[in-house]
């Protein structure tokens, strides 16, 4: 029996959809035929790249949600299902990072990341796969984690410590879901190009630091496609409960 990164006729739903990597991920799941929901609080930005992926022939929600409000969460899930269908695909990528010494974070910054990048990808698991369950259907979850979750770094202490718990949720959603047919993935990240990091990447630290990775350059967001549609389609589906980091090598270099 062959598999293919073929996604058409299911439903997925992509947080952090209103920029960056979450933009990216959205439109590689409409190209490979998934109808997608939309997920984030800027409805505008949304708005947009909903007409962006059904100019090309798609199709997309716009769905305004909260991942740290578990309100937010249920209605947003149900807002996709109303229209799409049943929520097959999760890709949980809200995430912030605040830069700061440890000794200067505070309380409210703490939470802030945490509650984001953690608490928001469980509440919106639970809700997908809770529904998944009841309809008795099989699905995937890919966590968008980072390698600063499997690794050390200065300045993004809430960020590492949220990564590395949202890696080890993963291994836990998956050995208790597995046997719902629901598989439970992610994929960590090295520095991959965006808009929000292009100006320090582009700087003589950055292109310092992409010396330092084995393939001697910094990640595109295409980089990502091949993993991502591995762990979301049929392609993976003996593959449960695994992080995959996609960062050049950067994790073996040691540096």
């Amino acid at each position: 029996m062959s598999f293919t990164a073929d996604l058409g006729g299911e439903a997925a739903l992509v947080t952090g959809a209103s920029a960056g990597l979450g933009w990216h991920f959205a439109k590689v799941l409409a190209r490979a035929g998934a109808k997608v929901a939309l997920a984030a609080r800027r409805l505008d930005r949304l708005e947009a790249l909903a007409a962006e992926i059904e100019g090309e022939g798609g199709r997309a929600l716009p769905v305004a949600c909260d991942v740290t409000s578990a309100a937010s969460v249920k209605e947003a899930v149900t807002a996709a299902e109303t229209e799409l269908g049943p929520v097959t695909i999760l890709v949980n990528n809200s995430g912030i990072a605040i830069v700061k010494k440890p000794l200067e974070h505070s309380e409210e910054d703490w939470d802030q990341v945490v509650d984001t990048n953690l608490k928001g990808a469980w509440l919106m698991a639970r809700e997908v796969a809770a529904h998944l369950v009841a309809l008795g259907k099989p699905g995937r979850i890919v966590n968008i984690a980072s390698i600063i979750g499997l690794r050390t770094m200065g300045g993004v202490v809430s960020y590492a410590a949220s990564k590395a718990g949202l890696i080890h949720l993963t291994h836990n959603m998956a050995m208790e879901l597995g046997g719902r047919g629901i598989t439970v993935n992610a994929i960590a990240p090295g520095y991959i190009e965006t808009d929000m990091n292009r100006e320090f990447l582009t700087s003589s630290a950055g292109e310092a630091l992409a010396k330092r990775i084995p393939l001697r350059r910094i990640g595109q967001p295409d980089d990502l496609d091949g993993a991502l549609l591995l762990l979301a389609s049929s392609a993976g589906r003996y593959i449960n409960g695994v992080v995959i980091p996609v960062d050049g090598g950067h994790l073996v270099s040691g540096l």
